[in-house]
């Protein structure tokens, strides 16, 4: 009887299945660490969106930071839709909520510093180290955001409001996490310095992140 020269072994076929398993394995740790880059990249995309959108209201209101009146007139509202025609830039890519384009309920991830509000820019000591927005978590384990855009976001230091204390940042393992400053340019941080108290002495730099 001739043998089929078109059928697979028992032992072939496992093979097989083993070398699929393994590319896979080798595979998926790759494909994650490509996704995250992107949505570092868009993230920090959305923040020098966001800059720019920012430094053209203040060319156009003397240059004070947003209305000292964040509850009725919340710093979203003072950029959308006349600086900004789409609310999906206020929507981090870390954030998995859907996409809305709706003035009351649109995702917005990104908090301002609420030390600033009514201030004008010449006021602020250190601009290239003054923290003006940044993404603003709630306090889940993983990364999760509530903020809307018919009400303020706000973000302190590690607190995040809505939403309580944030326990790491939004990107590599919760290590970090972008920043837009109040000279309008963005930048990584390490949660350690993100979060790091202001009660330092003069010449330290943290004081100046959070305290304009």
């Amino acid at each position: 009887m001739k043998k089929s020269l078109g059928a697979f072994t028992l032992i072939e076929l496992l093979v097989v299945i083993t070398v699929i398993a393994i590319l896979v394995a080798i595979a998926l740790p790759v494909f994650s660490s490509v996704q995250e880059k992107a949505r570092i990249t868009q993230d920090m995309s959305n923040l020098r969106q966001l800059g720019i959108a920012t430094q053209t209201y203040l060319n156009d209101n003397d240059s004070v930071l947003f209305s000292s009146d964040q509850t009725t007139n919340p710093w979203p509202k003072s950029l959308h839709p006349k600086y900004l025609p789409a609310w999906k830039i206020f929507q981090s890519p870390f954030d998995k909520r859907t996409s809305l384009e709706n003035d009351a309920t649109a995702p917005v991830s990104y908090g301002l510093n609420l030390n600033v509000v009514g201030l004008s820019t010449d006021k602020i000591q250190k601009p290239t180290l003054f923290i003006l927005l940044a993404p603003a978590q709630n306090n889940n384990a993983q990364v999760n955001f509530a903020g809307v855009s018919g009400a303020t976001v706000t973000v302190l230091r590690a607190v995040s409001n809505p939403g309580g204390t944030a326990t790491g940042g939004t990107q590599n393992k919760r290590t970090r996490i972008n920043g837009l400053f109040a000279d309008l340019h963005s930048e990584s941080l390490t949660w350690t310095t993100f979060k790091a108290d202001v009660a330092g002495p003069t010449d330290d730099p943290s004081r100046f992140r959070w305290d304009p």
